[in-house]
């Protein structure tokens, strides 16, 4: 038995954030039902990251809805929003993801759920809050990442801003959502009563960066530097980056520096005996490291910094990593079928409970096809 079966969610939402959570949710053993709008559903069906197209929609689409189950319904029509109302009425969990003010003026909003069903839990994504100047900017990632500050702590010290090449700020709040979902749920358990769990992208995508803003927040404020070369983080000294060799590119995390020029044979770095100094002369130190990892191969680096328990990988496409050893026994590929006998193969939960790991072979929802099935069993 999974343990959030017997669970009940009505999901509003759509595009990445929110649906990412009842993903998740779904993965745990809940009853996911994904309220769309008739004829266009979730504008995420719809929404291309590639040119991919799976069974007639987006690939992202696929990967982030399966395991769900689909009602169509206008909540601007009163007899569909009565009929999800009384969807509400029975569910244990709602989670929606619209703008400030949009789910006001839909009657789906905390203080109306509340009085039809008192102990729900009311899950809720927004962009920037629900207050302050922000609150009505759209929630869109890439948009997240650029006001937060991510962008200045990726690439090098003379590139401009550089964004994570995902959707982070959207997948970190729906994960923030599930974790607070799930405590409402241990909080329900004790005292029988509902909550109330909001998050924001923005707030996520800058609790993300906790590290390096704690450290701006005690160094006096100072820029953040970015190393001019072999960048992998802003703040951290030598070697701390990623090397190109004769065969492909090489991570170095944390190392004495020292050490290492004694395992590579680069005297160079013999001299840099102070820590201090891999900060100070963090891009000196990173250009002796790399012209010398650069006369050789990765195969050979690593054969001599892995026994010696230095922190390193070679950085690898995904080909070569979905033919390592390493990748196949996570067995982290699930093959999901469709209602209409489409299958495709997408990842899994990557959480293991008792030794077993979170699957289904269920695949996305087609637009409204459970609607009428869950009338009869719900509704009517």
């Amino acid at each position: 038995m999974k343990p959030l079966e017997d669970i009940l969610i009505i999901d509003l939402s759509q595009f990445l954030s929110a649906p990412s959570a009842t993903l998740r949710l779904a993965d745990m053993g809940a009853r996911v039902i994904k309220v769309e709008r008739p004829l266009t559903g979730d504008i995420c069906r719809q929404l291309y990251v590639s040119n991919v197209i799976l069974n007639g929609e987006s690939s992202v689409f696929r990967a982030i809805n399966r395991n769900k189950e689909s009602f169509q319904a206008d909540l601007k029509n009163e007899t569909d929003k009565q009929r999800v109302l009384k969807l509400v009425e029975k569910a244990d969990i709602l989670v929606h993801n619209f703008r400030p003010g949009v789910i006001e003026r839909l009657g789906f909003d905390y203080e109306t759920i509340q009085k039809i069903n008192p102990n729900i839990i009311y899950g809720e994504i927004s962009g920037y809050g629900t207050e302050g100047p922000w609150k009505g900017k759209p929630g869109q990632d890439l948009l997240l990442q650029s006001i937060s500050g991510l962008t200045w702590i990726n690439g090098k010290g003379k590139d401009g801003p550089v964004p994570v090449g995902l959707a982070i700020a959207d997948i970190l709040s729906g994960s923030h959502l599930v974790q607070g979902i799930l405590a409402a749920l241990i909080k329900k358990a004790k005292t029988g009563k509902g909550t109330k769990v909001s998050v924001s992208m923005l707030e996520s995508i800058i609790d993300f960066q906790f590290e390096s803003i704690t450290t701006f927040y005690h160094d006096g404020g100072q820029p953040t530097t970015r190393p001019e070369s072999n960048s992998a983080h802003a703040y951290l000294g030598a070697p701390y980056g990623v090397y190109k060799t004769k065969t492909g590119y090489l991570a170095l995390a944390m190392g004495a520096i020292p050490f290492i020029g004694e395992l590579i044979g680069c005297e160079k770095l013999l001299t840099y005996t102070e820590v201090e100094s891999w900060f100070t002369k963090r891009d000196e130190i990173k250009k002796i490291i790399a012209n010398h990892l650069a006369t050789d191969t990765a195969e050979k680096w690593l054969s001599i910094l892995e026994p010696a328990d230095v922190w390193c990988a070679k950085i690898m496409y995904w080909d070569e990593l979905f033919e390592h050893d390493g990748f196949k026994v996570l067995d982290m590929i699930q093959k999901v079928t469709m209602g209409d006998g489409f299958s495709y193969e997408t990842t899994r939960c990557p959480i293991k409970i008792d030794g077993t790991y979170l699957t289904s072979t269920i695949g996305s929802p087609a637009l409204g096809e459970h609607t009428n099935s869950i009338i009869k069993e719900l509704i009517s």
